[in-house]
């Protein structure tokens, strides 16, 4: 199983980046895919999460109306749309796969996690 997070990079304040997340190895629609990320100094955090179908999704509170996670089943890939970006927002973001009942924000509650992408916002 493989999972390749892609598309960070450095962004001033007020930019957008859009990540991806491609899998491989697993039954992609079989998974609850989910976005953590860890700041230096940080414990990893719970950005957003969504539902194997793409219907339910569920955010942190301070990336809501921000954020936009979603899906592509055909693709097996998973993607955050990241606006109106902040300073804060800077840190390593991480694609997740999971396969419990129903997605949580939980990092244990994934099996998989991909390597990570930089994500860089500047003042």
């Amino acid at each position: 199983v493989q999972l390749q997070a892609y598309g960070g990079g450095l962004v001033q304040a007020g930019g957008s980046l859009r990540l991806s997340c491609a899998t491989s190895g697993l039954t992609f629609s079989n998974y609850y895919m989910g976005w953590f990320r860890q700041a230096p100094e940080k414990e990893r955090e719970f950005v957003a999460t969504i539902w194997r179908t793409g219907l339910s999704t569920s955010y942190a509170d301070f990336v809501k109306d921000r954020f936009t996670v979603s899906r592509d089943n055909a693709k097996n890939t998973v993607y955050l749309q990241m606006n109106s970006l902040k300073p804060e927002d800077t840190a390593v973001y991480y694609c997740a796969a999971g396969s419990r009942n129903w997605f949580t924000k939980k990092p244990g509650s994934y099996d998989y996690w991909g390597q990570g992408t930089q994500v860089t916002v500047s003042s």
